[in-house]
């Protein structure tokens, strides 16, 4: 029997170690797989909290049903019928800019009536179809795409939060190719996003008109999907679903090659050998394990940053908030320099988030354009929520609930360069055969990303033992 150790039991480790134990049945391999983790508990960022009857989520809150991977996990856990569609209302989003909430537009009449871009900034975006492509194969930041092809105006009020949104990054030094590669892909293939948006709604049509199933033609789109009782059932079921061992409190110190495969040593003083490892850790967590192994690795993966997060859930009376609350919350626009990235409506989001009568707000703070908030005290940091729930919503009542949770690194960030980087790093572990790495650190931060990429890393691992 072949042992694979997994490290890390984050959503990326544990979908591995389950998707290697389901296809080593299909492959008719023997595999002992081992999960090791460093915490003690498994679900890495994913973690579902539940005080005073409100939900928080430390971490991510949901997926996008738009793609397949998680779904088919879910599937075959045979927890489908649990899963939690949003509420239609999450469908708007607000923008914080200008000193006013702006509902995001949705479509072409909604943008002309939207007072979220200036009527110059708009007839600026209407030059895109102007713009030629970009031909020199530069790893270009978002902030300079979004400069040369939608304007200044479009990058403060609709990239930055995005970007913020999703990565809690800085548009000046995310790579587009690496962040959004469906939107470079856009531009090369057909010149510019609105001739995009055009060819393949007329594609759609045409493809709808003969009876085909079709995707949006604006892209991945979805509706955000949980669980009733939050987003670690989904880590919870698969750590469920796996026959092998989940090692908690067993965090890996070093990897060290010896005949026949590799020895960790883990933080207790023992140590595990294995033919197969498959890391699913933060980038700088295995970049530790490996500085003996391979320094050129180790340094490669020290070179992939990460943002710093803190996470305030705040719960009030519902009769102390006028505001409608009808939406999945807001951004704010990167002028308006506010202690705070954005806040979600959780509560209107989901149902059973809050107690009855109750709401809750779950706001982000920090990230790659405010480390310093990460330092901030719990006293500093609630009054810096308070100060932009009462400027943006109106909201002056004291919360009656407050939670702090801060992540030190929360997201990794994928800078100019993060493509070659990834290569190089890969390449750097060619000459250790049945090492292999996964996770959010290289190709998706998202749930889906992590999904994925682990159906994948799987993949090659049974790929690999075939042909030995």
């Amino acid at each position: 029997m072949t042992r694979v150790v997994v490290i890390g039991a984050g959503i990326s480790g544990l979908a591995t170690a389950y998707a290697l134990e389901q296809l080593s049945v299909a492959h008719e391999l023997e595999l002992d797989v081992v999960v090791l983790e460093r915490r003690e508990r498994t679900g890495g960022k994913i973690l579902s909290l539940k005080e005073e009857g409100y939900l928080c989520e430390w971490g991510p809150n949901g997926f996008l049903d738009s793609k397949p991977s998680t779904l088919e996990l879910c599937d075959s856990l045979a927890v489908r019928e649990r899963l939690l569609r949003s509420n239609d209302n999450a469908r708007k989003r607000f923008i914080y800019a200008d000193g006013n909430l702006h509902r995001l537009p949705e479509n072409g009449p909604a943008f002309l009536k939207s007072g979220l871009i200036s009527w110059p900034g708009k007839m600026r975006l209407a030059m895109e179809p102007f713009i030629p492509k970009r031909t020199d194969g530069v790893d270009e930041t978002l902030a300079d795409f979004a400069r040369r092809r939608l304007g200044a105006e479009a990058l403060d009020k609709l990239i930055g939060p995005m970007v913020s949104g999703i990565f809690a990054g800085d548009p000046e030094t995310m790579s587009l190719k690496s962040c959004f590669a469906r939107i470079y892909e856009l531009e090369q293939e057909y010149g510019g996003l609105i001739k995009a948006m055009i060819k393949l709604a007329r594609k759609k049509r045409a493809e709808q008109k003969a009876g085909k199933a079709v995707a949006s033609a604006a892209g991945p789109g979805g509706v955000l999907t949980s669980f009733g009782g939050g987003i670690q059932e989904l880590t919870d079921a698969v750590a469920a679903g796996l026959q092998g061992e989940v090692k908690v409190a067993a965090g890996v110190q070093e990897i060290r090659q010896v005949e026949g495969g590799y020895r960790l040593s883990l933080e207790d003083g023992s140590m595990l050998e294995a033919e197969l490892v498959v890391s699913a850790a933060p980038a700088h967590a295995l970049a530790g394990m490996l500085h003996t192994l391979s320094p050129e690795t180790s340094a490669l993966l020290r070179e992939i940053p990460y943002a710093p997060m803190n996470v305030i859930c705040f719960g009030y009376q519902r009769d102390k908030i006028a505001h409608d609350l009808m939406g999945f919350g807001y951004l704010n626009a990167k002028r308006e320099k506010r202690p705070t990235l954005g806040t979600l409506w959780d509560s209107s989001i989901f149902p059973q988030r809050a107690p009855e009568g109750h709401v809750m707000l779950r706001s982000m703070m920090g990230g790659a354009t405010n480390v310093g908030a990460i330092s901030w005290s719990d006293a500093e940091v609630q009054q810096k929520v308070q100060g932009d729930l009462e400027k943006i919503m109106g909201i002056t009542a004291i919360p009656d609930f407050v939670r702090i949770y801060r992540h030190e690194r929360a997201i990794p960030q994928y800078i100019v360069g993060h493509a070659r980087r990834v290569v190089s790093v890969e390449e750097s572990l060619a000459g250790y055969p049945g090492m292999f790495i996964t996770g959010n650190a290289f190709a998706g931060v998202g749930i889906n990303d992590c999904t994925l990429a682990a159906q994948r890393t799987a993949e090659k691992v049974i790929s690999f033992l075939a042909k030995r």
